[in-house]
């Protein structure tokens, strides 16, 4: 269990513990971040493009861009703790006693799951940010353009916070027994890193060629 909240930290603190030599937060909860970010760009977009006139045509589209921007915006910031949390939940497990044999099988027991909810928490990072790069690209020409550049910077760090959490559902993965449990998971990541990628480069490529 977290003692403070990431979340509730200074900017500077949080980088500060991101560089010392704690194993947690770490690459999960700087991928929560970086979708965090970028979701928050998307959403600074839209509201600078709702109430304008010259964009009026266009403002039902960002007022739902920013309420969809709101619900993952507070998912993927609680996603930053969640991660930590979740390596918390596996390092805890090295702390069960292991002397007799009944003692050894429940700490066995105890990793497994400890490795499943600490997959399960980067995969629906991943499916957050496929969500929120899904919105993006849904206010790319119809919103405000002279913000279209913090558009592409929102693919960029969606696509980091995809490919980031990808990374730890793997490295997760690796330790969980349970085969049925692996390739469900290396399927349904698979398939939103296979639409996400794309995805977030299409939304770059559009926005330079529109600068």
């Amino acid at each position: 269990m977290l003692i403070i909240k990431l979340t509730e930290l200074k900017i500077t603190d949080f980088i500060d513990t991101l560089a010392s030599d704690v194993p947690a937060p770490g690459g999960g909860s700087a991928s929560a971040l970086a979708g965090a970010i970028g979701i928050s760009l998307t959403r600074m977009v839209a509201a600078l493009t709702i109430g304008k006139e010259k964009y009026a045509e266009h403002n039902q589209l960002m007022l739902e861009t920013l309420t969809q921007a709101d619900k993952l915006k507070e998912e993927l910031v609680a996603s930053i703790d969640r991660d930590t949390e979740a390596f918390n939940g596996v390092t805890a497990v090295f702390k069960m006693p292991k002397e007799t044999d009944q003692e050894k099988a429940l700490r066995k027991v105890a990793m497994q799951l400890a490795l499943q909810e600490a997959t399960i928490v980067p995969y629906q990072m991943m499916a957050h940010a496929l969500q929120a790069l899904e919105v993006t690209k849904g206010a790319v020409g119809k919103s405000n353009p002279n913000a279209a550049s913090d558009l592409g910077v929102a693919s960029l760090t969606l696509k980091a916070a995809v490919q980031g959490a990808w990374l730890n559902v793997l490295i997760n993965l690796s330790g969980i027994q349970d085969e049925g449990f692996v390739n469900e998971y290396k399927k349904k990541g698979g398939e939103i890193l296979a639409k996400a990628l794309p995805l977030a480069d299409e939304i770059y490529q559009q926005i330079v060629e529109e600068l």
